[in-house]
Protein backbone atom coordinates (compact mmCIF):
# COMPACT_ATOMS: atom_id res chain seq x y z
CA UNK A 1 0.00 0.00 0.00
CA UNK A 2 1.37 3.29 -0.99
CA UNK A 3 2.49 5.68 1.81
CA UNK A 4 -0.57 8.46 2.50
CA UNK A 5 -0.38 11.64 0.98
CA UNK A 6 1.16 14.28 3.66
CA UNK A 7 -2.38 16.24 4.67
CA UNK A 8 -0.89 19.39 5.78
CA UNK A 9 2.46 20.03 4.20
CA UNK A 10 4.97 22.40 6.38
CA UNK A 11 5.46 25.64 4.22
CA UNK A 12 9.74 26.04 4.14
CA UNK A 13 11.06 28.36 6.72
CA UNK A 14 11.43 32.24 4.86
CA UNK A 15 15.00 33.09 3.56
CA UNK A 16 17.72 34.21 6.38
CA UNK A 17 17.93 37.55 4.61
CA UNK A 18 13.93 37.84 4.92
CA UNK A 19 13.56 37.92 1.14
CA UNK A 20 9.87 36.88 -0.04
CA UNK A 21 8.97 35.63 -3.36
CA UNK A 22 7.36 37.80 -6.25
CA UNK A 23 3.85 38.59 -6.57
CA UNK A 24 3.86 37.32 -9.96
CA UNK A 25 0.90 36.37 -12.04
CA UNK A 26 0.92 32.43 -11.28
CA UNK A 27 0.72 32.35 -15.34
CA UNK A 28 4.39 33.71 -15.67
CA UNK A 29 5.86 30.96 -13.48
CA UNK A 30 7.31 27.93 -15.05
CA UNK A 31 5.68 24.83 -14.70
CA UNK A 32 8.90 22.81 -14.65
CA UNK A 33 12.32 23.96 -13.95
CA UNK A 34 15.69 22.20 -14.92
CA UNK A 35 18.96 22.82 -13.43
CA UNK A 36 22.65 22.07 -13.55
CA UNK A 37 24.17 22.22 -10.35
CA UNK A 38 27.64 23.50 -11.74
CA UNK A 39 30.30 24.96 -9.85
CA UNK A 40 31.01 23.41 -6.62
CA UNK A 41 34.61 21.88 -7.37
CA UNK A 42 35.86 25.63 -8.52
CA UNK A 43 33.44 26.88 -4.88
CA UNK A 44 35.81 24.69 -3.21
CA UNK A 45 39.05 25.40 -5.24
CA UNK A 46 38.91 29.35 -4.65
CA UNK A 47 38.82 28.94 -1.35
CA UNK A 48 42.03 25.98 -0.66
CA UNK A 49 39.34 23.59 -0.22
CA UNK A 50 39.25 19.99 -1.54
CA UNK A 51 36.69 19.53 -4.29
CA UNK A 52 34.63 17.04 -1.81
CA UNK A 53 34.00 20.05 0.63
CA UNK A 54 32.51 22.19 -2.70
CA UNK A 55 30.10 19.13 -2.84
CA UNK A 56 28.93 19.44 0.85
CA UNK A 57 27.92 23.10 0.19
CA UNK A 58 26.18 22.57 -2.65
CA UNK A 59 23.51 20.31 -0.59
CA UNK A 60 22.84 23.82 1.55
CA UNK A 61 22.27 25.18 -1.66
CA UNK A 62 20.08 22.51 -3.08
CA UNK A 63 17.88 22.59 -0.21
CA UNK A 64 17.02 26.51 -0.30
CA UNK A 65 16.53 26.11 -3.99
CA UNK A 66 13.84 23.50 -3.29
CA UNK A 67 12.03 26.00 -1.04
CA UNK A 68 12.45 28.64 -3.27
CA UNK A 69 10.19 26.47 -6.16
CA UNK A 70 7.86 25.68 -3.61
CA UNK A 71 7.62 29.32 -2.96
CA UNK A 72 7.33 30.65 -6.32
CA UNK A 73 4.83 27.85 -7.40
CA UNK A 74 6.91 26.06 -9.50
CA UNK A 75 5.27 22.45 -10.16
CA UNK A 76 7.95 20.36 -11.06
CA UNK A 77 12.27 20.34 -10.12
CA UNK A 78 15.06 18.61 -12.19
CA UNK A 79 18.43 18.78 -10.74
CA UNK A 80 21.69 16.93 -12.33
CA UNK A 81 22.96 14.82 -9.63
CA UNK A 82 25.28 12.70 -11.11
CA UNK A 83 26.01 12.55 -15.22
CA UNK A 84 26.81 9.48 -17.05
CA UNK A 85 29.81 11.03 -18.06
CA UNK A 86 31.05 11.55 -14.14
CA UNK A 87 31.81 8.39 -13.99
CA UNK A 88 35.30 9.94 -15.56
CA UNK A 89 36.31 11.89 -12.70
CA UNK A 90 38.75 10.37 -10.19
CA UNK A 91 37.80 6.98 -8.64
CA UNK A 92 38.40 8.96 -4.87
CA UNK A 93 35.54 11.79 -6.15
CA UNK A 94 33.14 8.94 -7.89
CA UNK A 95 33.34 7.27 -4.30
CA UNK A 96 32.68 10.28 -2.25
CA UNK A 97 29.75 11.51 -4.87
CA UNK A 98 28.41 7.75 -4.62
CA UNK A 99 28.27 7.96 -0.51
CA UNK A 100 27.04 11.62 -1.01
CA UNK A 101 24.00 10.86 -2.77
CA UNK A 102 23.16 8.58 -0.76
CA UNK A 103 23.41 10.15 2.21
CA UNK A 104 21.93 13.42 1.31
CA UNK A 105 18.95 11.38 0.58
CA UNK A 106 18.93 10.30 3.94
CA UNK A 107 19.93 13.23 5.50
CA UNK A 108 16.64 15.48 3.62
CA UNK A 109 14.24 12.83 2.84
CA UNK A 110 11.64 13.20 5.36
CA UNK A 111 12.51 17.62 5.01
CA UNK A 112 11.41 16.98 1.60
CA UNK A 113 8.27 14.89 2.43
CA UNK A 114 7.64 17.71 5.48
CA UNK A 115 7.04 19.68 2.20
CA UNK A 116 4.73 18.06 0.33
CA UNK A 117 8.08 16.98 -2.01
CA UNK A 118 7.54 14.06 -4.51
CA UNK A 119 10.85 12.67 -5.27
CA UNK A 120 11.40 10.71 -8.37
CA UNK A 121 14.53 9.04 -10.07
CA UNK A 122 15.75 9.54 -13.52
CA UNK A 123 18.72 7.29 -14.39
CA UNK A 124 20.05 4.17 -15.52
CA UNK A 125 20.72 1.46 -12.25
CA UNK A 126 23.83 -0.17 -13.61
CA UNK A 127 27.09 0.63 -11.80
CA UNK A 128 25.33 2.28 -9.04
CA UNK A 129 25.75 1.60 -6.24
CA UNK A 130 23.06 -0.73 -4.30
CA UNK A 131 23.03 1.37 -1.27
CA UNK A 132 22.65 4.32 -3.86
CA UNK A 133 19.65 2.97 -5.58
CA UNK A 134 18.33 1.43 -2.19
CA UNK A 135 17.71 5.03 -0.91
CA UNK A 136 16.34 6.40 -3.68
CA UNK A 137 13.57 3.94 -4.46
CA UNK A 138 12.80 4.26 -0.47
CA UNK A 139 12.73 8.14 -0.78
CA UNK A 140 10.36 7.47 -4.19
CA UNK A 141 8.23 4.92 -1.83
CA UNK A 142 8.16 7.73 0.64
CA UNK A 143 6.99 10.48 -1.28
CA UNK A 144 5.09 9.34 -4.12
CA UNK A 145 1.84 10.86 -2.68
CA UNK A 146 3.22 14.33 -2.39
CA UNK A 147 1.76 17.12 -4.94
CA UNK A 148 3.50 20.30 -3.60
CA UNK A 149 6.19 19.35 -5.68
CA UNK A 150 8.34 17.03 -7.80
CA UNK A 151 11.88 17.33 -7.27
CA UNK A 152 13.89 14.78 -10.32
CA UNK A 153 17.34 13.83 -8.83
CA UNK A 154 18.99 12.63 -12.24
CA UNK A 155 21.47 10.55 -10.83
CA UNK A 156 23.43 8.28 -13.50
CA UNK A 157 21.56 9.79 -15.89
CA UNK A 158 22.35 11.22 -19.28
CA UNK A 159 20.14 13.04 -22.34
CA UNK A 160 21.66 10.45 -24.79
CA UNK A 161 21.22 7.80 -22.84
CA UNK A 162 17.97 8.36 -21.82
CA UNK A 163 16.66 8.29 -25.78
CA UNK A 164 18.61 5.22 -26.17
CA UNK A 165 17.02 3.81 -23.64
CA UNK A 166 13.75 4.88 -24.73
CA UNK A 167 13.95 3.93 -28.20
CA UNK A 168 15.30 0.71 -27.61
CA UNK A 169 12.12 0.26 -25.69
CA UNK A 170 10.01 0.96 -28.79
CA UNK A 171 11.81 -0.98 -31.00
CA UNK A 172 10.84 -4.25 -28.46
CA UNK A 173 7.58 -3.26 -28.43
CA UNK A 174 7.91 -2.97 -32.24
CA UNK A 175 9.28 -6.32 -32.82
CA UNK A 176 6.72 -7.86 -30.26
CA UNK A 177 4.03 -6.13 -32.91
CA UNK A 178 2.50 -4.23 -29.89
CA UNK A 179 2.84 -0.91 -31.94
CA UNK A 180 3.35 -0.81 -35.69
CA UNK A 181 6.47 1.39 -37.21
CA UNK A 182 3.99 3.20 -39.55
CA UNK A 183 2.55 4.51 -35.56
CA UNK A 184 5.85 5.44 -34.09
CA UNK A 185 5.86 9.07 -33.28
CA UNK A 186 7.02 11.67 -31.04
CA UNK A 187 4.57 11.22 -28.41
CA UNK A 188 5.28 7.41 -28.24
CA UNK A 189 8.95 8.32 -27.79
CA UNK A 190 8.26 10.77 -25.29
CA UNK A 191 5.71 7.77 -23.37
CA UNK A 192 9.21 5.49 -22.85
CA UNK A 193 11.62 8.19 -21.34
CA UNK A 194 12.39 7.88 -17.75
CA UNK A 195 9.55 9.85 -16.18
CA UNK A 196 7.05 10.58 -18.84
CA UNK A 197 4.30 11.80 -16.52
CA UNK A 198 6.98 14.97 -16.14
CA UNK A 199 6.87 17.49 -18.70
CA UNK A 200 8.93 19.11 -20.53
CA UNK A 201 11.48 21.82 -19.70
CA UNK A 202 10.26 25.17 -19.75
CA UNK A 203 13.13 27.06 -17.65
CA UNK A 204 16.82 25.51 -17.85
CA UNK A 205 19.26 26.97 -15.92
CA UNK A 206 22.87 26.47 -15.46
CA UNK A 207 24.97 27.89 -13.05
CA UNK A 208 28.63 28.95 -12.69
CA UNK A 209 28.89 30.38 -16.20
CA UNK A 210 29.34 28.20 -18.40
CA UNK A 211 26.97 28.37 -21.60
CA UNK A 212 26.22 24.86 -23.00
CA UNK A 213 23.17 22.22 -21.64
CA UNK A 214 26.09 18.94 -21.15
CA UNK A 215 23.78 16.40 -22.02
CA UNK A 216 20.78 17.06 -19.74
CA UNK A 217 17.16 16.38 -20.58
CA UNK A 218 17.77 16.47 -24.64
CA UNK A 219 14.21 15.65 -25.38
CA UNK A 220 12.68 17.30 -23.11
CA UNK A 221 14.44 20.81 -22.96
CA UNK A 222 13.95 20.99 -27.02
CA UNK A 223 12.18 24.36 -26.29
CA UNK A 224 12.95 25.66 -23.16
CA UNK A 225 14.05 28.81 -22.61
CA UNK A 226 17.98 28.59 -21.17
CA UNK A 227 19.38 31.36 -18.43
CA UNK A 228 22.79 31.06 -17.65
CA UNK A 229 24.14 32.47 -14.18
CA UNK A 230 28.00 33.35 -13.11
CA UNK A 231 27.37 32.13 -9.18
CA UNK A 232 28.98 29.01 -8.81
CA UNK A 233 26.47 26.30 -7.28
CA UNK A 234 27.05 26.79 -3.47
CA UNK A 235 26.62 30.09 -4.20
CA UNK A 236 22.97 29.57 -5.26
CA UNK A 237 19.76 30.13 -2.92
CA UNK A 238 16.12 30.74 -3.68
CA UNK A 239 16.73 34.30 -4.91
CA UNK A 240 18.82 33.50 -7.50
CA UNK A 241 16.15 31.02 -8.77
CA UNK A 242 13.32 33.68 -8.69
CA UNK A 243 15.64 36.44 -10.25
CA UNK A 244 15.59 33.54 -12.99
CA UNK A 245 12.06 32.87 -13.19
CA UNK A 246 11.91 36.95 -13.53
CA UNK A 247 14.24 37.06 -16.69
CA UNK A 248 12.12 33.66 -18.04
CA UNK A 249 8.45 35.67 -17.68
CA UNK A 250 9.94 38.54 -19.79
CA UNK A 251 10.27 36.30 -22.61
CA UNK A 252 8.79 35.49 -25.45
CA UNK A 253 8.00 31.80 -25.99
CA UNK A 254 7.06 31.43 -29.83
CA UNK A 255 7.53 27.29 -30.35
CA UNK A 256 8.24 28.32 -33.96
CA UNK A 257 5.72 30.53 -34.53
CA UNK A 258 5.84 34.31 -35.23
CA UNK A 259 3.31 36.49 -33.47
CA UNK A 260 3.99 40.24 -34.16
CA UNK A 261 3.89 42.10 -30.91
CA UNK A 262 3.41 45.62 -30.62
CA UNK A 263 6.86 47.32 -29.30
CA UNK A 264 4.94 49.37 -26.41
CA UNK A 265 2.82 46.05 -25.47
CA UNK A 266 3.38 45.97 -21.60
CA UNK A 267 5.53 43.55 -19.96
CA UNK A 268 4.20 40.37 -18.61
CA UNK A 269 5.45 41.44 -15.05
CA UNK A 270 6.28 44.94 -13.80
CA UNK A 271 9.52 46.11 -14.87
CA UNK A 272 10.99 45.79 -11.10
CA UNK A 273 10.14 42.91 -9.66
CA UNK A 274 12.20 42.61 -6.61
CA UNK A 275 12.02 39.70 -3.97
CA UNK A 276 10.56 41.14 -1.11
CA UNK A 277 11.80 41.95 2.08
CA UNK A 278 10.48 41.34 5.41
CA UNK A 279 9.69 44.79 7.76
CA UNK A 280 10.95 45.01 11.01
CA UNK A 281 7.88 43.44 13.56
CA UNK A 282 6.06 42.02 10.35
Amino acid sequence: MPPATNPTPLHPAPHPSGAQVPSWPHAVVPRHVAVVMDGNGRWANQRGLPRTEGHRAGEEALLDVVAGAIEAGVRYLSVYAFSTENWKRSPDEVRFLMGFSRDVLRRQRDQLNEWGVRVRWSGREPRLWRSVVKELKEAERLTESNTVLDLVMCVNYGGRAEIVDAVTRLAEDVAAGRIKPSGISERSIAARLDEPEVPDVDLFLRTSGEQRTSNFLLWQSAYAELVFLDELWPDVDRRTLWRAIEDYARRDRRYGGAVDTPADAPAQIPAQTQPKQSQPGA
